[in-house]
């Protein structure tokens, strides 16, 4: 038997204890009703949460700076591939979010991975919140830091851990909105924690920057918390703003450290200079059109009041992530297959991305939604609520 023969029965491992994951092909743009192999699907698992992926004025951007600048980035940014929109988008997101400066990665994962990279170093310590994000997680672990972990937004026991590394150098790192959760962190309690013990405190607001604010200005503006109470602060641009890439915000030592030291910035070709001009489109339709929050606090408010009447059991989150708790990995996805089967796309999450017994499906809702969805939505988890399917869904 082949050394690698262990490939083939992991497979079938996850198979067997229904984790194995599988992907869709679309054929139609981000929107709330996509098209797969022939069909027409309602989908409520996108985090295109604003409805700008697909929106004329963006993709007109688009256009346009396709036909002035080409379509490749051509290097990196400190090789040759820093152009003029590239740096022009920094300025925004610096306007924006108030901060001295900003700086682009191709992703948020490669941002986080970037981050910690080039500020930690063994001895030092990394402290995260237990649920946050994969990439945080994997950016502590490779750092070299000692990682250390606090119970779900629990303030005091991240207090408690900041006393456990005495004198050595910490950086605290937290999603602002939880992507599997939808719940916002204390940012306000754990600002005032870490700058009382001295501790540098990082939030990826991946799912709050465009949605939290009455601009869209995330997590910070959600909390009035500014550059000193968060002086890292990374948002991403390919969820709310319907683009790609990422941003890390902050003041101009933290930045120029970035530029100097983060691998995932030094040794990458640059986005495409065409997305980062139809991304500063998308920012300034956001703080602009505010309707598009609100409309999504309509669809939240709404579907959290009348799925819970239904006995769903779902988590304590105000945000557009409104995920349905159902518990076994077997049983979300036969409750996401039968969805399927009604046109409703819900993509059913499953371990590792959340803990063990804790599957779900992740239902989230973008300001493209309309009423008529949201009914199509509603009755169908009306009919599927009494079904052995939903037992452990359902409180009954």
């Amino acid at each position: 038997m082949s050394k690698w023969g262990h490939l083939a029965q992991t497979l079938a491992a996850r198979k067997q204890q229904a984790l194995y994951r599988s992907r869709l092909t679309i054929d139609s743009p981000q929107a709330p009703r996509v098209m797969i192999e022939g069909r027409e699907y309602l989908a409520f698992c996108s985090n295109d949460y604003l409805g700008l992926a697909n929106d004329p004025r963006v993709i007109a951007a688009a256009q346009q700076a396709l036909s002035e600048y080409g379509l490749g980035g051509g290097a990196s940014h400190l090789v040759i591939g820093h152009h003029r929109a590239h740096h022009e988008l920094e300025l925004d997101l610096a306007e924006f979010t108030g901060r001295d400066r900003a700086l682009l990665f191709s992703t948020g994962y490669m941002a986080n991975l970037g981050v910690a990279s080039a500020l930690l170093s063994r001895g030092d310590y990394v402290i995260e919140d237990k649920l946050n994000h994969a990439s945080l997680l994997d950016a502590g672990i490779l750092s070299g830091a000692k990682l250390l972990r606090y119970r779900h937004a629990d303030s005091e026991h991240l207090a408690s851990r900041l006393d456990e590394v005495g004198d050595s150098r910490a950086l605290v790192i937290t999603d602002g909105v939880f992507s599997m959760d939808g719940d916002i962190a204390p940012l306000d309690v754990i600002a005032r924690i870490c700058h009382s013990k001295d501790a540098m405190l990082m939030v990826d607001d991946a799912h709050g920057f465009g949605v939290l604010g009455a601009e869209g200005g995330g997590c910070a503006a959600h909390f009035g918390l500014n550059q000193s109470d968060i002086p890292i602060l990374m948002g991403t641009l390919g969820k709310s703003y319907g683009a790609a890439g990422a941003f890390v915000a902050g003041p101009e030592e933290l930045i120029e450290t970035l530029v100097q030291f983060a691998r995932t910035y030094i040794y990458t070709t640059s986005m495409p200079p065409a997305i980062a001009a139809a991304t500063r489109v998308s920012l300034r339709i956001s703080r602009e059109e505010s309707w598009r929050r609100e409309r999504l606090n309509e669809l939240v408010v709404r579907f959290r009041k009348e799925a819970i009447g239904m006995g769903y059991q779902l988590e304590a989150s105000s945000t557009p992530i409104q995920p349905i708790l159902i518990g076994d990995a077997a049983t979300a996805m036969e409750l996401s297959q039968a969805l399927r089967q009604e046109g409703i796309l819900i993509t059913a999450i499953r371990p590792p991305t959340v803990p063990a017994n804790t599957s779900r499906l992740r239902v989230t809702f973008s300001a493209a939604h309309t009423d008529d969805d949201l009914n199509q939505l509603l009755e169908v988890l009306y009919r599927y609520r009494g079904a052995a399917i939903v037992t452990g869904a359902v409180n009954a």
